[in-house]
C-alpha cells in the first residue's frame, strides 16, 4: 500500500494541474524570454498576446535559462545595491520589478523590470536580468499575476511553437 500511494502522490505532482507543476495551463499567462531574439512575449488565454523587445546578460550565461516561476512583484523597486530610491530617475531598476527563482534565489536576484536607459533594450547588456522600456513592463505587469511560469531559452523557435510544446496554447 505505501508504494501505490507513493505513485499516486508523485503523478499528482508532476500533474500539470499541480500548481508548482512543471509547466502552465492552456490559457493561463505564460512568459517566455528568448533570449536569442532578444523578445519577451506574453501568452495568456490561449494565445500570444503581445511581444516586446528585450536586453538580456552580456555573456550567454548571465541570464539563466529554464522554467522560473515569479515569486516577487514591486512597482518603483528599490535598487540596494547603490541605495537608489523606487521612482528615482537613476534606478537603472525602472518603474517594476517582476522577480522570478532562478538559480534557487527568492525573487529579488533575477527579474523582468524597466530601465533607466532605453538605448539598452534589444542589447546583450545586463548583469542578468531581463530589462524592458519602462512602458512595456508597466503594460504587462497586471497581466503576470505571482506564480505565472517563465520560461527563459535561447532558441530560433517562434513563440506560438513555444506556446504548444510547453502548454500554454492549446492544440
Amino acid at each position: 500500500m505505501p508504494v501505490f500511494i507513493s505513485m499516486l502522490l508523485a503523478a499528482f505532482i508532476f500533474s500539470p494541474i499541480w500548481p508548482l507543476g512543471p509547466n502552465p495551463m492552456p490559457g493561463d499567462p505564460f512568459v517566455i524570454v528568448n533570449k536569442e531574439t532578444n523578445e519577451v512575449a506574453l501568452i495568456n488565454e490561449n494565445r500570444v498576446q503581445t511581444v516586446v523587445s528585450a536586453a538580456t546578460g552580456k555573456s550567454e550565461d548571465l541570464t539563466p535559462e529554464g522554467l522560473f516561476t515569479v515569486t516577487v512583484k514591486a512597482p518603483d523597486p528599490y535598487y540596494r545595491k547603490k541605495d537608489i530610491p523606487g521612482g528615482d530617475p537613476k534606478n537603472p531598476l525602472g518603474s517594476r520589478w517582476i522577480g522570478f527563482d532562478a538559480e534557487n534565489t527568492d525573487g529579488r536576484t533575477y527579474g523582468i523590470h524597466g530601465t533607466n536607459d532605453p538605448s539598452s533594450i534589444g542589447k546583450r547588456i545586463s548583469q542578468g536580468c531581463v530589462r524592458l522600456q519602462n512602458e512595456a513592463v508597466e503594460s504587462l505587469y497586471d497581466y503576470i499575476p505571482l506564480g505565472t511560469k517563465i520560461l527563459i531559452t535561447s532558441t530560433s523557435k517562434d513563440f506560438i511553437e513555444i506556446g504548444k510544446e510547453y502548454g500554454a496554447i492549446g492544440e
